[in-house]
């Protein structure tokens, strides 16, 4: 079966129906971010998760590292789903399913050397999915995604190995990849965000090209 796809750093309402129709499963709402592409106003978040239809999936992400705070965030989106990107510094995510039982919990696992997959199999015991990306949380400015950076797969795939819960690959992923990416990790889902956008907005033919990719 091939993997589900989430298309990221959606702006505005007709971005959201045309990664729909070319066939995501899934779409990304990015929040005020340190670094990296696509941010946009929690409102205009809400807008667009309003429009979106059962069942796509439409991810909030968050940098914020409080569970007190995501929970405050997500109530300005209303998405069914909450993208952590940092590491969860205050709180639980037990809190934040008790405060928000209906949404979906996905933590970002920047991967860097092998504590990264420790540390996801660790994590994976407490959320719905991981999601992994090739930030940097330690640098000067933080990475937390949207990098377009390739990290190592093989560290990858040790996770979705052992993962309990479904496992997304980012980074770096294109039409050109994809393929070889599914091959070496297997994941559940695909995110990218850059490689299917041009001048920053989403380009019908780079989706078509990718969704002919990964399907063929």
């Amino acid at each position: 079966m091939n993997p589900k796809v989430k298309i990221c750093c959606i702006s505005s309402v007709e971005e959201a129906r045309i990664a729909i129709e070319h066939g995501a499963s899934a779409l990304g709402l990015v929040a005020k971010m340190p670094s990296g592409p696509g941010p946009i106003a929690d409102d205009l978040i809400l807008d667009i998760a309003r429009t979106v239809p059962p069942p796509i999936a439409t991810f909030m992400l968050t940098s914020e590292t409080a569970a007190q705070a995501i929970i405050a965030h997500h109530r300005r989106t209303l998405t069914n789903t909450i993208q952590i990107v940092d590491e969860l510094a205050e709180g639980t995510y037990e809190q934040i399913k008790r405060e928000l039982p209906t949404i979906k919990l996905v933590q970002v696992i920047h991967v860097i050397d092998e504590s990264s997959v420790e540390e996801a199999i660790r994590i994976g015991a407490s959320v719905d999915a991981l999601l992994l990306d090739s930030g940097n949380p330690k640098a000067a400015i933080k990475e937390l995604g949207g990098t377009g950076r390739v990290h190592n797969w093989g560290l990858s795939r040790k996770i979705a190995e052992q993962s309990k819960v479904p496992v997304f690959l980012a980074g770096g992923i294109n039409a050109d990849n994809v393929k070889k990416a599914v091959d070496e990790v297997n994941p559940f889902g695909i995110d990218l965000c850059s490689s299917v956008r041009t001048n920053g907005k989403l380009d019908p033919y780079k989706l078509s090209l990718f969704f002919q990719a990964i399907n063929s």
